[in-house]
């Protein structure tokens, strides 16, 4: 096991030599020397590997290469060897291995199809071209066929089918009317993806008769059109309209309304379905629903989310489609369709594979004689692709062998190859979805050393910016480049320069004394060669007088300057700009040498004026702002910004300081408040002012600190309220002395980049900073915590330097120390650093789990040594990935989670597990360069826990005394399902419950019949599903069993226990508003506790100010808000004290908009009372008369009547309820009726009023003479009928009346 360790070990190494050989051998793309170089062949075009043509034109198939000598042609058609020359049909471009057929002497372009290789040859290998498999192109006639039209209910949903021919390629197909325009397409009517045209619900306007599929065939630019297809909808007003056409006015007649539907998916059919997609491709799932109103799509990754950036939706959200798909798109993809009746959905499982794709696609290899090197093919795919190797287009296999080369899988290694090496590999990946094949050539060339940049090429540079010399070359072996300074320099080396691999010489930091001659030598050992170049270093450019912010009035002239400071040998342009765009085209405008003026301003010259300076190195600008302003209508005092200030003078003159006074300028109206002193070091920064300090208006002498090795210039600047003045001109110029440094870098760092190096960094000291010319760095370090000396180098004016070879992640002491030609800066203090990270090497140890419960479980494991790290600690990752669900033993597609724990942690807790499933984890240490190895893969169970809810309740069939319950297993059983749990009990027309039944079910169980229930009965039921840990969450459901109406009046109300049953839980709901200008009364239902306390909270909607409260007194199920805001949106919602502050949910009402007149109540008004009264005293006076009269005989002939059948007593009106009481007998002195009430209808039953002026009259037919009297005579009363149910009196009674007034 150790020797094969070895033996990869050793073999990476070789690999990693030979990738470098491989780079250091790359061909330029030099014309030149690729016309001198010999070279295999390179097929640079050839035709696509899936080739449709038009049979109408001459086919073309491509091959093109390129190689020299140059390559000879020849080709292959269906595996054999093709004899161009035999078809007179068929010709081969000269040059070139492109083929022409002709068919356009009668020749069938089908008689040329068949698959076609193309194969390049001269003295140094074959290459060969992919397959091409040529195809003509079709486009056959629709079929004929009898379409009947399409006769549709208004509402219903329809599919028109296109069905169109095959074609190659399939045809594009859209949908036109006769006049040749598309149909409009919308939420509800659209083309699906397989070109059917699909209707979610028909309209009346959906009627014509010219419904027409096309198809466009783009090869061959023909259009075919089938059949047109005729809709005729009928609508519900039209048909309404023909039955009442054809029946007699006494008919009943009426067809039904449009009635609405819930979705239902047109396509794709079922609850769910499959799809495969290629890699790259773009994937198309599309959902069309049916329903009224229309319904909208949306679209859900289950387990995800739809990757952003390159998901669209398309067809009014009924397509959705995903571009550049890859194998993470996999996956469930749910569309759900909705309207306001409900929702339906379907699954789609997308599967992605994978046409063979490129890791690492072979690479031209030029080698010299006896050199080493590999050509590597790695490709990836789904499934995975096989890899073979051709040599010349000939099976490697029965290839002439080639004691320099051995096959190794993907991998061809050679060794010590010869110039008869040279030849053309082909490596061909392929799998079941498609194929890749690529040629790479291996040229064994000898050839001395060529320098291929022109000789004395002049470089020119900006001082203080990197320098880049070019000296690109080739020979084979591979030479070595030097370079040299001047003609007899020597040999450039260290940290000043940077060499590249492509020969290039890089001067990080060109000064003026890099300027001169550079020669570069490239040797080899066929010979050795060189060439010399030049380099300039010009001085920068810079705008030393800059312009400056104006104010101007109107139709003064403004002025800015923009003098500039450039290289004498580099010839500048001064381009000036307003606002970024070139200037008016305006004669006012005067453009200087170093000016710009302004005549004559106006109000759009406002603006920022722009000075652009450019040479053929640089370019620098500067910007000014200018404002116009309104000149003054009468003569008045003019506040300016003063003058600048004058005579400046230096004393006191000593090496760190000195004194500056002034005389000032003109204040311009305003007083002088500030003088700001800037300087300009013209050793070091020639042409820019710093800010040095600034000093109170009223002084005019400052003592200034200096630095060393400055040539010192300064200004002053004079300020008042309306700005800053021209700055003075400057004072004579003062050189301070040089000195150490007095200072170190800042913010020195050590930090790897790689296992092996220490890179040091820190941030420079400025130019005036370096007190002294030669500035320098000492950068110096050592291992910590071992007994070593401090390692040093002095380096130039940058600001890093590497340590190579270093330890891997070792902490190292590192300073550094400025210091110029004077001396060093003080001793640096000494920072810690650690050289680069590498990946940690040993995983975490003895991996336990603990597991808590169903859901949680712990994981320790025992700390790498710290050594093993080789970085900074940062923590521990734990992979953890569901296997499998115990209970239904099928795996799915593994999604690994992460949990990282910071610091030295050695456990951590794993939440969100499934019960009763089986998980892996595994744990990584890592560190700042990245992961460790895993953990050998740790296996755990979680235990049952308990059960979802039931998927779905349904009852149905429901008879007198029978429902049917069927039901859905748990979405997540969580667990071996031992049984199932009903519970249900009666509801009465009161909402109180009756005794609680429960029934156990075994769990295989999914559906149950409940007999001997009671007839006409609500009840109410509760289903949930256990296990062994116990039971799962609950669904409720309510139903009633039917009612035998023949039997309607015997049936006799349940009786109900003798105590209220509670509901399980209390319950306000459908609370209800009626809202006026100023009040609203609310309204409720109450599921609960009696003698609950209720409150209303109330207030405007959309409003964070909080609820108002209002305390409903006793148990009211209704409240009157009152003083509400006329026109006003209010929120409002019920809630119950002391019942765990339970609420209802919220309803919005919205008071009536204010009346400029106050509408009055009539029921308040005392007229209408009055009235009222006197009609009802009018009634009880007649009531009174007819009593009297009967009962006296009178003119009324009744009293024969009355004597033949007991008077009833009439028994007064019951206070409580405000009803008449029963008769009674005179013979049989019943009871009196306890708690009956007139119905909700207002009718009086029979049981509750056995006597009335109806029983004595002849129905409603009877009226009253002028006098008062009946017209006719009463008729006997009626026998009383057994009391049956709740059944009405015929007509309406004067009883009824009073009742229906009062």
């Amino acid at each position: 096991m150790m020797k094969k360790k070895s033996i990869s070990a050793s073999k990476a190494s070789l690999i990693f030599f030979l990738c470098q050989m491989i780079s250091a051998l790359d061909v330029p793309l030099d014309s030149k020397l690729l016309e001198e170089l010999s070279q295999p062949p390179t097929i640079t075009q050839q035709s696509p590997k899936d080739y449709i043509v038009d049979p109408r034109e001459n086919i073309v198939i491509q091959c093109e290469a390129k190689g020299k000598p140059p390559p000879s042609f020849s080709w292959t058609r269906n595996g054999t060897h093709f004899d161009i020359d035999k078809d007179a049909q068929v010709t081969m471009k000269p040059n070139s291995g492109t083929l022409v057929v002709n068919i356009m002497n009668g020749v069938k372009a089908e008689a040329y199809e068949g698959v076609y290789q193309c194969t390049a040859r001269n003295e140094r290998g074959a290459a060969i071209s992919n397959n091409i498999v040529i195809r003509p192109s079709r486009s056959p006639l629709w079929t004929k066929e009898k379409l009947e039209p399409n006769h549709v209910r208004e509402g219903d949903s329809l599919v028109l089918n296109c069905r169109p021919p095959v074609g190659l390629p399939p045809p594009i197909i859209f949908w036109m009317d006769n006049a040749f325009q598309r149909l409009p397409q919308s939420e509800r009517v659209s083309q699906g993806l397989n070109g059917d045209l699909y209707f979610s619900n028909v309209q009346p306007e959906d009627t014509r008769e010219d419904y027409i599929c096309y198809a466009r065939f783009n090869h061959t630019q023909t259009i075919q059109q089938k059949q047109p297809i005729s809709v005729k909808v009928f609508s519900m007003d039209s048909l309404n309209d023909t039955i009442a056409a054809n029946l007699s006015d006494t008919d009943i007649y009426g067809a039904k309304p449009v009635t609405e539907r819930p979705p239902v998916l047109l396509t794709p059919t079922g609850s769910t379905s499959n799809k495969v997609e290629l890699r790259g491709n773009v994937l198309l799932l599309e959902c069309i629903a049916a329903g009224l109103p229309t319904p909208v799509i949306r679209w859900i990754k289950e387990g995800g989310e739809l990757p952003a950036n390159r998901t669209f939706f398309e067809n009014f959200k009924k397509t959705l489609k995903i571009i550049d798909v890859s194998e993470a798109d996999s996956g469930n993809y749910k569309c759900i369709a909705r309207n306001i009746l409900g929702s339906t959905h379907h699954v789609i499982s997308v599967t992605v594979k994978a046409s063979p794709y490129w890791i690492t696609a072979p690479r031209n290899l030029v080698l010299s004689p006896g050199e080493d090197g590999t050509l590597i093919c790695r490709a990836n795919g789904n499934p995975k692709p096989s890899i073979s190797w051709l040599t010349n287009g000939v099976p490697i296999a029965i290839a002439p062998e080639d004691p320099s080369r051995k096959v190794d899988g993907d991998t061809i290694i050679f060794s010590a190859v010869q110039e008869r090496s040279s030849a053309v590999y082909q490596c061909n990946a392929s799998n079941e979805y498609g194929y890749l094949l690529a040629n790479a050539f291996v040229n064994v060339l000898a050839e001395p050393p060529r320098i291929l940049t022109p000789a004395n090429k002049l470089y020119q540079v900006i001082a203080d910016s990197p320098a880049l010399i070019d000296c690109a070359y080739f020979g084979s072996p591979k030479p070595e480049i030097e370079w040299f300074k001047g003609v007899k320099g020597s040999i450039l080396r260290g940290n000043e320069y940077v060499f590249h691999d492509n020969g290039t010489l890089e001067i990080p930091v060109a000064q003026k004394d890099s300027t001169g001659t550079y020669t570069c030598v490239a040797r080899n050992k066929l010979g050795k060669t060189q060439n010399e170049v030049q380099l300039e270093v010009k001085d920068p450019t810079m705008i030393i007088k800059q312009p400056e912010y104006k104010v101007i009035q109107r139709s003064a002239q403004a002025s800015f300057e923009c003098v500039i400071k450039h290289d004498p040998t580099l010839l500048p342009t001064v381009i000036w700009l307003k606002d970024n765009n070139e200037l008016p085209d305006d004669e006012r405008f005067l453009v200087g040498k170093d000016n710009l003026t302004i005549m004559n301003v106006t109000d759009k010259d406002d603006g920022t004026y722009t000075c652009i300076v450019n040479t053929t190195l640089d370019s620098v600008s500067a910007s000014a702002v200018l404002t116009v302003v309104a000149a003054p209508p009468t003569p008045a005092i003019i506040y300016a910004r003063p003058n600048p200030p004058l005579d400046l003078e230096l004393t006191g003159q000593l090496e760190r300081s000195i004194e500056l006074s002034w005389v000032p300028g003109e204040e311009n109206n305003s007083p002088i408040t500030n003088f700001v002193i800037e300087y300009e070091d013209g050793l070091h920064e020639p042409g820019v002012w710093h800010y040095q300090t600034e000093v109170p208006g009223s002084q005019t002498t400052v003592q200034l600190k200096l630095s060393p090795y400055v040539n010192y210039s300064f200004r002053v600047i004079a300020v008042n309220e309306i700005g800053r003045s021209q700055p003075s001109e400057p004072s004579e110029q003062y050189l301070t002395k040089s000195a150490n440094p007095d200072e170190n870098p800042s913010n020195v760092q050590g930090i790897g980049s790689e296992p092996d190096n220490l890179v040091i960094t820190w941030e420079s000291l400025k130019g005036f900073q370096s007190n002294g010319p030669g500035l320098q760095y000492k950068v110096s370090w050592r291992q910590k915590d071992v007994d070593d000396e401090w390692t040093s180098v002095v380096v130039a004016n940058v600001s890093k330097y590497i340590v190579s070879g270093t330890p891997t992640f070792v902490p190292y002491e590192i300073k550094v120390q400025a210091l110029n030609d004077l001396g060093y800066a003080p001793e640096p203090s000494e920072v810690i650093g650690h050289s680069g990270e590498d990946l940690p090497m040993v995983a975490p140890g003895n991996v336990q789990v603990h597991v808590i419960n169903s859901t949680l479980a712990k994981v320790h494991w025992d700390p790498v040594p710290l050594k093993s790290v080789r970085g900074h600690l940062q923590g521990y990752k734990v992979y953890y990935w569901k296997v499998q669900s115990l209970s239904r033993r099928s795996k799915r597609h593994v999604e690994k989670k992460i949990l990282t724990f910071r610091g030295n942690k050695t456990f951590g807790m794993l939440p969100g597990l499934e019960p009763y499933s089986s998980y892996k984890l595994n744990v990584r240490v890592v560190n700042g360069k990245g992961e460790g190895p895993a953990s050998p893969d740790k296996m755990f169970k979680t235990p049952e826990g308990v059960p979802s809810s039931p998927s779905f309740l349904k009852i149905t069939n429901p008879t007198l005394d029978s429902l049917t319950l069927e039901w859905g297993s748990p979405t997540h059983p969580n667990g071996v399902l031992t049984s199932y749990i009903l519970k249900f009990q009666p509801i009465n027309n009161t909402h109180e419950l009756g005794p609680l039944v429960e029934i156990r079910i075994p769990a295989n169980e999914s559906s149950l019949i409940l007999k001997n229930l009671n007839y006409s009965t609500r009840y109410k039921f509760y289903f949930n599903a256990q296990t062994s840990v116990g039971s799962g969450s609950q669904i409720t459901e309510e139903a009633v069993t039917i009612m035998d109406e023949g039997k309607m009046a015997g049936i006799l109300r349940p009786a109900v226990g003798a105590g209220k049953v509670q509901p399980l839980y209390p319950r306000i709901r459908n609370v209800t508003t009626a809202a006026a200008e100023t009040y609203a009364n609310i309204s409720w239902e109450y599921e609960g506790p009696d003698h609950a306390n209720f409150y209303v909270e109330y207030g405007v909607a959309g409003s964070k100010e909080d609820w108002k409260k209002e305390i409903v007194n006793g148990s009211r199920s209704f409240f009157v808000l009152k003083g509400l805001t006329p026109g006003t949106a209010y929120k409002v919602r019920v809630g119950a004290e002391g019942l765990s502050g339970f609420r209802s949910s919220e309803d919005l009402f919205e008071t009536g908009p204010a009346m400029a007149s106050r509408q009055v109540d009539i029921a308040t008004q005392g007229w209408f009372i009055g009235l009222m009264c006197a009609v009802a005293l009018l009634i009880l006076i007649l009531l009174i008369v007819c009593f009297i009269r009967r009962n006296k005989g009178g003119k009324y002939p009744v009293k024969e009547k009355e004597d033949a059948h007991a008077d009833p007593e009439i028994q007064p009106m019951k206070e409580d309820d405000g009803t008449f009481g029963e008769y009674s007998d005179a013979e049989d002195h019943k009871p009196l009726k306890k708690g009956s009430r007139t119905p909700s209808d207002r009718t009086v039953k029979k049981e509750d009023s056995d006597d009335s002026l109806v029983d004595y009259g002849e129905g409603v037919n009877g009226q009253f003479n002028e006098d008062g009297s009946f017209i006719g005579q009463y008729s006997g009363k009626k026998e009383k009928e057994p009391a049956e149910g709740n059944e009405s009196s015929e007509a309406p009674s004067p009883v009824n009346a009073m009742n229906s007034f009062v």
